[in-house]
């Protein structure tokens, strides 16, 4: 990812930030999960909170068994500023089914 250390995402994969929050958007529609993950990224950056896990799942009661929100999360993720870096969660956090999003810190420029 542009701009951070390499040690950033691989740091973010081994779990080594503290969790500050989370958004489980199992079950919800794609229209409701971005809507609601934009209002909780939003949320937690004005916080000051750093580090989030955003749930999305893997796919297992959708149909074909493939996971409907895990792209459009990663996109969605890249479209905004506020997100320094994400990576897959470790197997303690999620694994497949989530993400772990570092987020800028507040006050910094966009």
């Amino acid at each position: 990812m542009p701009g951070i250390g390499p040690d950033v995402p691989a740091r973010l994969r081994r779990g080594q930030w503290a969790l500050q929050g989370e958004l489980d958007l199992h079950g919800l529609t794609r229209e409701a999960a971005r809507e609601r993950w934009w209002l909780f990224v939003r949320e937690a950056h004005r916080r000051g909170q750093r580090c989030v896990r955003v749930v999305h799942g893997k796919g297992h009661g959708s149909p074909g068994r493939q996971p409907v929100l895990k792209d459009k999360v990663q996109r969605w993720l890249a479209q905004r500023s506020e997100v320094i870096a994400f990576a897959q969660a470790s197997s303690a956090h999620g694994g497949a089914g989530a993400l772990l999003v570092l987020l800028a810190p507040r006050g910094a420029p966009r």
